[in-house]
């Protein structure tokens, strides 16, 4: 079984580096794919209240036969549950679902700027709660772009443990990247592979030949080598067998540049601008 790095975040807790996601995958496939995912040896699980899936994210953790305290699980608060009352209520069916009394990681998903008077800080302040009673070992925010940051910063005592972005080759998000590592937030990236729109690139293609990897290997090991927790989702086997396999290789420097040089700016995002995003579930 490979070894996956571990990184230790500004609360001392530590996260595995590689995880397994389910985001966009079915209900009634997310059990099988997590067990499968365990099965191979994944130890780090990110799922999320809109995601529908924490019931069977717990199913498969107790299926599996698996000691929770030896599996990290991330997830993330509902967007319709932003004020305080609200988000204590949507915490505590996310333990029920889960079936367990602690999540490792607890986020704000998105911080929703033009949403509940513009007020994520609150938000945060009852994440604070959590981490205080130990039912969130750890707490950070998703999608938070610096100028966010900075008002948790003035509102709070707490500094986000992660900072979960959208990155990947055609959209490095560097600004904010560089943000978290300035300010002891560990970046985590999300949509690794573009959606899948990075992995026919003839930079990515030339690479993984020249490795004899697939071009997804590819490129979660380039998130590998930069630093950043990552965490691919599939629901087929092999895919979620051979996204584990990441690890008896290195990429040199030039690779590293070749790929890091695919940045597109602003036009690579393939999700929405945090600062725009008003997304709430009906």
């Amino acid at each position: 079984m490979n070894t996956v790095p571990a990184v230790t975040l500004n609360d001392a807790n530590a996260i595995p580096q590689l995880g397994f996601g389910v985001f966009q995958i079915e209900p009634d496939q997310t059990a099988d794919a997590v067990r499968t995912a365990l099965e191979v040896g994944y130890r780090h699980i990110d799922t999320a209240e809109m995601y529908g899936n924490e019931k069977e994210v717990g199913q498969a953790l107790r299926e599996a036969g698996v000691d929770r305290a030896e599996v990290f699980i991330t997830s993330k608060l509902n967007n319709g549950y932003h004020r305080p009352d609200d988000a204590r209520r949507a915490f505590d069916a996310t333990l029920s679902a889960l079936g367990s009394d602690y999540v490792d990681l607890f986020l704000i998903h998105w911080p929703l700027p033009t949403l509940y008077g513009g007020d994520f800080v609150s938000t945060w302040n009852v994440l604070e709660e959590f981490a205080r009673d130990g039912c969130a070992r750890s707490i950070g925010v998703s999608n938070f772009q610096p100028g966010h940051l900075d008002r948790l910063a003035e509102g709070s005592q707490t500094v986000p443990a992660v900072n979960q972005i959208e990155v990947h080759p055609y959209f490095g998000n560097e600004a904010v990247r560089n943000y978290d590592e300035a300010h002891g937030i560990v970046t985590e990236a999300w949509s690794p592979i573009a959606q899948g729109k990075v992995l026919g690139d003839d930079v990515v293609t030339g690479i993984a030949q020249a490795h004899g990897k697939t071009p997804a290997q590819i490129v979660l090991r380039w998130h590998i080598q930069r630093g950043d927790v990552v965490f691919p989702k599939s629901a087929t086997p092999e895919r979620i067998r051979t996204n584990f396999q990441i690890f008896d290789f290195s990429l040199d420097v030039d690779d590293m540049r070749a790929i890091t040089g695919l940045d597109r700016g602003e036009t690579g995002r393939t999700g929405p601008d945090p600062d725009e995003f008003d997304y709430v579930p009906g």
